[in-house]
């Protein structure tokens, strides 16, 4: 009875440590396990091929591939100190990322500068990307894994202006690697090598270094600290330049190497399904 007893109060004790001082619990009870589902990760992936402005297939694909590491990472960093502190401060990311107002009164120079002329530029928002996860209508839960996961989904903009990487097939492809090198799952890694090797099959003949450029990506990913944990306020009003330094981002090479050789092929890197292209050859320069 003794025994049974002692290992109720363990239960509870380990249940009361998992959650924020505000009693905000790490996983709501009724949020459901995640589960492991390969062929409906594929059948995503085919759909995100035919039209890869449809980001509620890469939603899909994630849900479908869940990577046993998450509950860990989101534990160290939410139970944390520096994670309370990045609730209290930053408990939302939106507001603060498309108030572009306040964000231009920054120095020249910095992130914030490049973030808002990047967003503008493609015509985005922060609240864009919500509404686009909000469509698949599932449950929200207030724990803080949710909280942990909006942070990740909200800063997926902020990388490609780190990293410079566009919004080009290739661009995408690298910053999902770029990401899987900062938080590691099978759903970053299946978009990510899958999607390049079918770049190779759209431009086949091609000499662009696409496979070096992605897993240049993945290895800038790992040596940078994860975005997910920093303060995105400090990191805006960090100088662009100092920051790269800062977190090991290098000129992404072979990206670029990537598009000269395209253009001089005749191929447009923002247009690879153009004539040409789309039979699996470039175009003449």
């Amino acid at each position: 009875m003794e025994q049974a007893a002692d290992f109720a109060n363990q239960s509870l004790s380990a249940h009361a440590q998992d959650r924020a001082r505000d009693g905000t619990p790490l996983r709501d009870p009724a949020r459901p396990e995640p589960k492991y589902r390969p062929l409906t990760a594929l059948h995503h992936f085919r759909e995100l091929l035919k039209d890869k402005e449809d980001t509620s297939h890469v939603f899909r694909i994630f849900e479908a591939l869940p990577n046993k590491s998450f509950k860990t990472r989101v534990r160290n960093l939410v139970l944390s100190e520096k994670g309370e502190r990045l609730r209290a401060d930053e408990p939302y990311l939106p507001p603060i990322l498309d108030d572009h107002e306040t964000l231009r009164e920054l120095p020249r120079g910095t992130v914030a500068h490049a973030y808002c002329d990047f967003m503008e530029t493609e015509g985005l928002s922060a609240a864009g990307l919500v509404a686009e996860a909000d469509k698949l209508g599932r449950r929200k839960y207030d724990d803080l894994t949710a909280w942990f996961s909006y942070r990740s989904r909200d800063t997926h903009d902020l990388m490609h202006v780190l990293t410079g990487y566009g919004r080009d097939a290739l661009g995408e492809q690298c910053v999902l690697l770029f990401t899987h090198g900062q938080q590691p799952s099978h759903g970053h890694l299946l978009i990510g090598y899958a999607g390049a090797l079918n770049i190779k099959k759209m431009t086949r003949g091609s000499k662009a270094p696409v496979l070096k450029a992605v897993r240049q990506a993945q290895r800038t990913g790992t040596a940078c600290p994860a975005l997910v944990g920093m303060s995105i306020r400090d990191l805006l009003a960090m100088n662009l330049d100092e920051a790269r330094r800062r977190f090991a981002i290098p000129e992404p090479h072979w990206y670029r190497e990537c598009h000269r050789i395209w253009r001089e092929e005749g191929v447009d890197p923002y247009n690879l399904l153009a004539t040409g292209a789309e039979e699996g050859a470039p175009q003449a320069a």
